[in-house]
């Protein structure tokens, strides 16, 4: 099922589903097919960015990214059950901690003495492509809160949301994707999105540095 939505990756649509992460996560452990396809669908391209280049040098000539990302998302879809999502960006975080493990485990077969490898794992490793603070703290908000002001936005505006903040896309593939003629259109637009999400929430508050 991997290999088949690798494949599928970058063609077509904006987003199976514009709800939260956590309803597909939801409906995937309830066994439903297609939500486990859509997980896979949002989740593995930014996984995928993030883990290229962090191989360590030994490792390079001898491992694939692109499968190490795959079997770190079949570790993870079939342990769903045990995974509890406790922030917006949560889904990211689990999934780039299987990559880590996967990484690690490879590393040490190559390696005659087995050492220490260090590849960063915390949460604190998440923001990426240049967020701004008002994105980083949605992310970190708590599901419920972000659920309910999420649900008053429009379909458009949800979609916008849901692909920067919870599945860290690049304003350039959002400008891409949305049909925006440039980036500097696409980060207005999803400035705007996240402001009437903030508005909507109401306690959402902005770090100062």
């Amino acid at each position: 099922m991997v290999r088949a939505v690798t494949d599928r990756l970058g063609g077509g649509g904006i987003l199976r589903r514009d709800e939260p992460t956590v309803d597909v996560l939801a409906r995937a452990r309830a066994g439903d097919r297609e939500a486990v396809e859509a997980l896979l669908e949002r989740c593995l391209p930014a996984v995928t960015r993030w883990a290229h280049g962090r191989l360590p040098g030994l490792s390079r000539a001898t491992l694939d990214t692109h499968d190490l990302v795959q079997d770190a998302a079949m570790h993870a879809i079939g342990h769903l059950d045990t995974f509890e999502p406790r922030h917006v960006a949560a889904m990211q975080a689990y999934l780039r901690k299987c990559v880590v493990h996967r990484i690690i485990d490879e590393v040490r077969k190559i390696r005659r003495r087995p050492e220490p490898v260090e590849i960063g794992t915390s949460d604190s490793d998440l923001p990426s492509h240049e967020q701004s603070p008002l994105e980083h703290a949605i992310a970190a908000e708590t599901f419920e809160r972000y659920r309910a002001a999420l649900a008053t936005l429009s379909v458009r505006d949800r979609e916008l949301i849901v692909a920067r903040v919870e599945l860290l896309w690049p304003l350039r593939d959002i400008a891409e994707r949305f049909g925006f003629a440039t980036t500097d259109a696409a980060r207005m637009a999803v400035t705007r999105a996240l402001e009437k999400l903030r508005r909507s929430a109401g306690q959402i508050s902005i770090p100062t540095s």
